[in-house]
């Protein structure tokens, strides 16, 4: 999600249409202007720092770029563990995810753009030329609309938009006729056939070859989309028609975005995350500003700024109001139920709401914008990433990171609307992590888990399309930039349409629908840029009081829904039951649980929050006795620490979250299966053995090898091409016997995990492993080795003494994974999609292993966190007690307290809880 451009004329009166000065009209910032406003707030950066972070971005790209270019193109994305392209079809199914995957070069198209803002303007010839001649958009795949009209239709759209500017300037591109554009065009008639539906909502997934034609299409049979999915087309839809003159485009994304708007709950404004395309009814009702409906915010304002259609701006201050009453609970921002919308829905938060501090930013609402995103910021300093999922006390919910871009994004809006130095160095902390953690020899490796800092073999093409734009452009200076960012408008993908769009092929009739059934504050409608004293107040540590009694919010942290607890009490109610001090023979808990069905709208709320809790509760009981996952981290040459397996705990043997990690060169048992003596026990005495699962329980291969003298053993799946892409994380039983006679670790792979072990070995001969119960940092883990400095230091220098070239580096990598199998590693999908499937339940395997499968390591939080986060007991006691008297002296002033009017049967209350509960049970699956 973004704004490139700024306001011009500060402080003055603009025209209403003129396209340059829609953002400015939003009150959104000044750019220009502000940019000295909070200097003071923070050390300044001096320009020869800011000059080489920015140098550092660009290797960073070149890194992924190149080695996206060498080992995977013309495939759709690259996979850095394994070194070669991902292709749709031959690899294991990730799910909806892969329906991002068209066989179309996704990230070559996706990087147009970036090329040219990263000053590449050679390279973005070459990559267009390339484009031309090898991509196919008539492919017999199904694809995501969503995700094809962001990625491949805008990449097409932004890459014309610079290359006919480069044209214009006379020195690239002059060969170039509008070629990008008419595959965009072509591309956007295929896309066309899933907007045949009742409502106008389109379809889901498309064929790219046959449509929705059955039964060849294999789609169209969907009942259900997520909001931003059919909410986030209008500005790739408008200009394309603006730039073609063919108006189809925008009258489809128009028609899509007035149903949802008529579909909005009336008494809330809010709407829903997933609706039905042909009834309009809401399937899920709670509504967020994160996955599943971040966008389509984010295109109401943006379409404004593009098409200057005043209706767009009236729907999202509408909108925009609803959040802020609702929704937002600085720093949090939690969903809650569209219907009743003082009810939270969940007790987390996703990624993906980081890009609404760089919206609040477009929207000039700065104070909320700082607090939100300084929580974020406290969340990555815990786990070095933003988690996909933490809950409103900071634990992790969903473990993983696909290396999003979004809190990126905010950042770079935040500095540009404040000048204030401390985002630079917020935006330094995410390459230094990005180098420290994610970096692997062929690109960059998504987070399989913030907790263990293992890798997935995933590098997603928004990740060059956005996330090294906004970080160049967070230090360049304007003059850094070939052309001017500011006549720009980014898309939610990054990226660039041009503001000049707005006046030209209008047209579409701009009907204001909007106000016909809504109330609106006309102060919401101001067309005049502010002056930066009134937005930004002429104070040089604004932005750093506000900040401040944010820094220790992750580690210090009360319970959420305090003030809206203070806010009953005023009332005269008393404190609500909670599901955590629920007794079944307390005979008052349960006469207050009759209660709850009384007519009161304060005791329904009680009633609906307390069975919300039972079920997280109960759902977090049964996954406390599970253990966390581990890790298997290859830190021999050529690896370094670089290459991170998750690995399956065992329930003996030595708690690697308690002891030191053990650390040895690994060494293959014979047998093979450990299952009898060992009959080359020197050749794993002192080393951690390799053995496979099978033809006996783990704690006897333990055993066995633990004889032998290994300090550690692995044990390998022997179901051959088993991936943690299609089961859930493996936790390894005992024998049901005494099992504290094994003092050695034992941690479990599955097949395609550990063949990568298997094949260094082969390779290398010697391969040295650190278990541990995360991974641990490379400069601890290299320490006194002679060893390429790129390697531990977080900030790689571009000198050719300090780092190896592109072309060594990827010579390496492909030497790796030379004679590797294939090997994928799990992929979490991404919440982007209208519906996120959670990882399997738990199962009982009952076979000779006497295994105990358990669910992923997003899930909740684990044991291990229990030190890192602050008891939230201790903190808040006092206000509890506080809160706890003044509802009691209340109650005793006030004979008109009452807990309800009437009780109804306990059968008639939970039928009348039967939708919310359905709701309550949809989230507990994890489903986006």
């Amino acid at each position: 999600m973004s704004e490139a451009g700024g306001g011009r004329g500060c402080g003055s009166s603009v025209p209403q249409r003129a396209p340059w000065s829609l953002v400015a009209a939003t009150a959104a910032f000044c750019l220009v202007s502000a940019t000295s406003v909070w200097t003071a707030g923070a050390a300044p950066m001096s320009r020869e720092e800011r000059q080489k972070l920015g140098n550092q971005v660009l290797e960073m790209f070149d890194h992924a770029y190149g080695n996206y270019m060498e080992h995977a193109y013309p495939a759709d994305e690259l996979m850095p563990l394994t070194c070669r392209g991902r292709v749709r079809g031959q690899e294991p199914s990730r799910g909806d995810v892969d329906d991002a995957l068209g066989k179309f070069s996704l990230t070559l198209i996706d990087s147009l753009d970036t090329l040219v803002v990263l000053n590449k303007t050679k390279e973005f010839e070459d990559a267009v030329r390339k484009v031309l001649r090898d991509v196919n958009l008539d492919n017999d795949v199904v694809v995501s609309v969503f995700e094809t009209n962001i990625r491949v239709l805008g990449g097409l759209l932004g890459g014309h938009s610079l290359a006919i500017m480069l044209k214009e300037k006379g020195e690239y591109m002059q060969w170039y006729n509008d070629e990008l554009l008419q595959m965009a065009k072509q591309l956007g008639y295929k896309l066309l056939p899933a907007f045949n539906t009742t409502s106008g909502l389109p379809y889901p997934r498309i064929n790219l070859k046959f449509g929705i034609r059955k039964p060849e299409a294999r789609t169209g049979t969907e009942t259900d989309t997520c909001t931003a999915c059919a909410g986030t087309l209008i500005l790739e839809f408008a200009a394309l028609s603006r730039f073609t003159g063919a108006t189809i485009f925008e009258e489809y994304a128009r028609k899509a975005l007035d149903f949802l708007w008529e579909k909005r709950q009336r008494s809330s404004n809010l709407v829903g995350v997933t609706i039905n395309i042909h009834t309009g009814d809401w399937v899920r009702k709670d509504s967020g500003v994160g996955a599943g409906i971040d966008s389509y915010y984010e295109y109401l304002l943006k379409a404004y700024v593009l098409l200057g259609d005043d209706s767009f701006l009236e729907r999202f201050n509408t909108h925009y109001d609803a959040i802020m009453r609702y929704i937002s609970q600085p720093p949090l921002l939690l969903d809650v139920h569209i219907h009743k919308p003082m009810l939270n829905a969940r007790t987390w938060m996703d990624a993906l709401l980081a890009f609404f501090p760089g919206l609040q930013v477009l929207k000039g609402d700065i104070r909320p914008a700082i607090e939100t995103h300084e929580m974020l910021y406290q969340v990555i300093k815990k786990h070095n990433f933003l988690p996909e999922a933490f809950t409103t006390d900071f634990r992790v919910h969903w473990a993983q990171h696909p290396l999003r871009p979004e809190f990126a994004e905010s950042t770079y809006f935040l500095y540009k609307a404040t000048g204030d130095p401390y985002y630079l160095e917020v935006g330094k902390t995410l390459i230094e992590n990005l180098n420290k953690y994610a970096r692997v020899p062929c690109g960059f490796a998504a987070m399989k888990d913030v907790r263990t800092g293992s890798h997935e073999d995933r590098m997603d093409s928004f990740f060059l399309a956005e996330m090294f734009k906004y970080l160049y452009l967070l230090f360049a200076d304007k003059e850094d930039i070939i052309f001017d960012i500011e006549d720009y408008i980014f898309t939610t993908e990054a990226h660039l349409l041009p503001l000049w769009l707005s006046t030209t092929n209008q047209s579409i009739s701009k009907k204001n629908t909007t106000s016909e059934y809504t109330e609106l504050d006309d102060s919401n409608f101001d067309w005049t840029c502010p002056n930066t004293q009134i937005l930004f107040p002429n104070d040089p540590l604004y932005a750093q009081s506000i900040r401040e009694p944010l820094k220790n919010v992750v580690d210090k942290s009360c319970p959420r829904g305090i003030i809206r607890v203070e806010e009953s009490f005023r009332s005269g109610a008393k404190p609500p039951l909670r599901a955590r001090d629920f007794m079944a023979t307390n005979p008052e808990h349960l006469e207050i649980l009759k209660k709850m069905g009384a007519a009161s709208s304060i005791d329904a709320e009680d009633g609906l929050r307390f069975m919300q809790e039972m079920i997280e509760l109960s759902s977090q009981q049964q996954k406390e006795q599970q253990l966390p996952p581990r890790a298997v981290q290859i830190v021999s040459h050529p690896f370094f620490g670089r290459v991170v397996l998750t690995a399956g705990p065992a329930q003996f043997g030595l708690d690697l979250s308690k002891h030191k990690e053990t650390r040895g060169f690994v060494a293959s048992s014979k047998p093979y299966n450990g299952c009898s003596e060992l009959t080359n026990p020197e050749a794993v005495m002192g080393k951690i053995a390799l053995i496979q699962r099978g033809q006996c329980m783990f704690a006897e291969k333990a055993r066995n090898i633990q004889n032998a003298g290994a300090i550690g053993g692995i044990v390998i799946d022997d179901n051959e091409g088993s991936s943690s892409d299609t089961a859930p994380l493996f936790q390894m039983a005992g024998d049901g016997k005494d099992t504290d006679d094994i003092k050695i670790p034992m941690l479990f792979l599955f097949s395609k995990e550990g063949s990568i072990i298997l094949d260094a070995i082969r390779e290398y001969e010697e391969v040295e492993v650190l278990l541990s119960d995360k991974a641990k940092d490379r400069a601890a883990i290299l320490k006194g080795k002679m060893i390429p400095s790129y390697i531990i230091n977080s900030n790689p220098e571009m000198e050719n003494e300090e780092q190896p070239s592109s072309e060594n580096d990827s010579q390496s990598a492909e030497q790796i994974t030379s004679s590797s199998q294939e090997v994928d590693l799990v992929d979490q999908e991404s919440p982007e999609e209208s519906s996120l499937n959670s990882q399997p339940e738990s199962l009982s395997l009952a076979d000779m292993d006497n295994a105990a499968s358990v669910s992923p390591s997003e899930q909740i939080s684990n044991p291990m966190e229990n030190h890192e986060t602050t008891s939230l007991d201790g903190e808040c006691t006092d206000l509890d007690n506080q809160l706890q008297e003044q509802s009691e002296t209340e109650e005793d002033s006030n004979p008109n307290v009452s807990w309800g009017k009437k009780v109804q049967p306990i059968d008639s209350i939970l039928a009348d809880w039967n939708e919310d509960i359905e709701a309550f049970e949809m989230m507990e699956k994890d489903e986006l």
